[in-house]
């Protein structure tokens, strides 16, 4: 059983920054691959970044890429996603997801999720 807490989400101008955390409990955090994804009102959920439980491969959304930056550490059983560059569009209620496979998190299959926390992006 893992549970997933976020924090980091806010209200920023366009072209700000945010840094949002998720800290994972049990002690197979290492052993998971995690993601981010994100829900605007009225949309589907849509993912935003994928990293392996490794930490060599990550994926990113078209949309952020160059933009977001997702790690992880481990040795604190957090997962993070550093957004520059923000946008209203950006505007969504932000979810981390913790899976068997990254294979699972870039086809939306998370087998733990967080309760989410909102990005606000003003123009």
């Amino acid at each position: 059983q893992v549970q997933l807490v976020e924090s980091g989400g806010g209200l920023v101008q366009a072209g700000g920054s945010l840094r949002l955390s998720c800290a994972a409990s049990g002690r197979t955090f290492s052993s998971y691959a995690m993601g981010w994804f994100r829900q605007a009102p009225g949309k589907e959920r849509e993912f935003v970044a994928a990293k392996s439980w490794s930490g060599v491969n990550t994926d990113y959304a078209d949309s952020v890429k160059g933009r977001f930056t997702i790690s992880r550490d481990n040795t604190k059983n957090t997962v993070y996603l550093q957004m520059n560059s923000l946008k209203p569009d950006d505007t969504a209620v932000y979810y981390c997801a913790a899976a068997q496979s990254r294979g699972s998190i870039l086809n939306g299959k998370g087998d733990y999720w967080g309760q989410g926390t909102q990005v606000t992006v003003s123009s």
